[in-house]
């Protein structure tokens, strides 16, 4: 989404967001306390657990992804009890459309605080509505597990940053948010699995899916299409293969940046992306391999300049020959460091072959800083089938399109039929990470297919930095921050 598409965005959604604070401040007020708490982010949520008398440590859950969107809920269901709103019409209307109720509720002059929802006094003034405790909690849930799947499945995912194919865009530890209305929500392909379990049961290591029942690819309607420059999360298109043979919507998300959309020509020469034509910047924050020399000193890289700097993948050839990972603007201040000869990119060579780099075809000498020209699939486009462009096709047709696909010499059979070309059903992207030396992409595997789409990676809410030699391993200038 481009910057006039955030700020439409949240105009759009502006006064739900003044109406829910204004709810919100009105409560508070009715509670006792002042309203301006109300506007304070995690503060507000510990006054709410005052409130309604419920342990305080249940905000140290709202770090882990996934469980703090049931967290987040249960404190909004059991603070709007405390106002006597324990039907179960009134909680779900409550957590599906708070900007309509939380302010009817805080406006309203009938309704008022009652006490908080935890304690005794409160169960025995409607011990018409109470519950056993286990049955209360397996009520609360339940459905938090329910709203909070439809806020997941629809709306959010929270996403963690695993490996440094992205940095020093996006750092290992970053804890994101991923917006599914970006490009509109992909529904449910295969919808019998665990809840919050995407492929894989934690601890026990067995499958969190049934794949007995498959529905259609479908996509709900969003803001924009996939645009280069986009950080989007993906379902890794090669674990439909051995050993995993996973279905589309529960194979590995994966986090690059679109460097080509469908109908784009890319191409790379000596590590610089071209699409069109035209020279497509390499990220700002993006890292790659640099080849230093030194004047054979002991101890060149210590701790802290590794750490300065992020200083990655420290390999060392000869006694003053090293290679290292890190960021254009890390690579000229090295340059400046006493001891230090040389830096320059470590790029490869043209007609220099990588038999792992797509298409996997020795008739094309490619690395992974000289590829192409290749052109990206689009939903309509026909290619002409030839020992040309086969290879880069052919998993297109046969494993993203379900065709059976069969060579004969000069002769290409599609579900049977001889043909010399296909059109295509579905748009597909070129996907590459913002660390050019330290990415697995579609340099290696090609294209992703559009129902491999899962969303728009909109903004970093936590990083924790594991290697920071302070106590503190929060990155606080990271906390809250867009994604560009």
């Amino acid at each position: 989404m481009t910057i006039a598409g955030y700020i439409g965005f949240y105009i759009l959604i502006s006064p739900l967001l003044i109406l829910i604070l204004a709810g919100y401040w009105k409560l508070f007020e009715k509670a006792g306390r002042r309203g301006w708490e109300a506007l304070i982010p995690v503060y507000h949520l510990y006054i709410m657990l005052k409130l309604s008398q419920r342990p305080l440590w249940l905000l140290l859950l709202l770090l882990i992804p996934g469980i703090n969107f049931i967290i987040s809920i249960g404190i909004l269901v059991d603070f709007i009890k405390s106002f006597g709103k324990v039907g179960i019409g009134q909680i779900t209307m409550s957590v599906l459309l708070p900007f309509i109720f939380i302010p009817k509720w805080g406006f309203d002059k009938n309704t008022r605080y009652v006490g908080p929802s935890g304690s005794s006094d409160f169960r025995e003034q409607y011990r018409d509505l109470d519950k056993s405790r286990v049955r209360e909690w397996t009520e609360a849930i339940l459905f938090a597990v329910i709203a909070a799947t439809v806020i997941r499945g629809l709306f959010l995912e929270a996403f963690t940053i695993p490996t440094s194919s992205m940095e020093s865009s996006l750092m290992v530890g970053d804890f994101l948010f991923v917006s599914k209305i970006n490009y509109g929500a992909r529904l449910p392909m295969t919808p019998i699995a665990f809840p919050f379990a995407h492929h894989t049961m934690p601890l026990m290591g067995t499958r969190a899916y049934w794949d007995g029942v498959k529905l259609p690819y479908y996509r709900l309607p969003g803001f924009s299409e996939v645009k280069r420059g986009d950080a989007v999360v993906f379902n890794y298109p090669m674990d439909a293969d051995s050993p995993f043979y996973r279905p589309v919507d529960k194979q590995e998300n994966y986090i690059k940046r679109c460097e080509a959309a469908p109908g784009d020509t890319i191409k790379m020469e000596y590590g610089q992306v071209y699409v069109n034509n035209r020279l497509i910047a390499n990220p700002p924050n993006g890292e790659m391999e640099y080849r230093v020399r030194t004047d054979g000193s002991e101890n060149v890289f210590d701790r802290g300049t590794q750490y300065d700097l992020h200083l990655e993948d420290i390999q060392q050839f000869t006694k003053v020959d090293f290679t290292v990972n890190t960021t254009a603007k890390s690579a000229e201040k090295l340059k400046a460091y006493p001891h230090i000869k040389a830096v320059k990119p470590d790029i490869k060579l043209r007609g220099v072959y990588d038999p792992e780099v797509f298409p996997h075809d020795p008739h094309f000498r490619w690395n992974e800083d000289n590829i192409g020209p290749i052109i990206i699939p689009r939903v309509g486009w026909t290619v002409k089938l030839d020992s040309t462009t086969m290879p880069f096709y052919r998993r297109a047709i046969e494993v993203y399109e379900n065709n059976k696909v069969r060579v004969n010499g000069k002769e290409f059979l599609i579900n049977g039929i001889k043909t010399n070309s296909y059109t295509f059903k579905m748009n597909y992207y070129w996907m590459m990470g913002d660390n050019r030396h330290n990415s697995e992409d579609s340099r290696f595997w090609g294209f992703v297919p559009e129902d491999h789409i899962v969303g728009k990676a909109v903004f970093v809410w936590m990083s924790w930095d594991a290697n920071s030699p302070s106590w503190c391993k929060i990155r606080w200038d990271r906390v809250f921050r867009r994604i560009n």
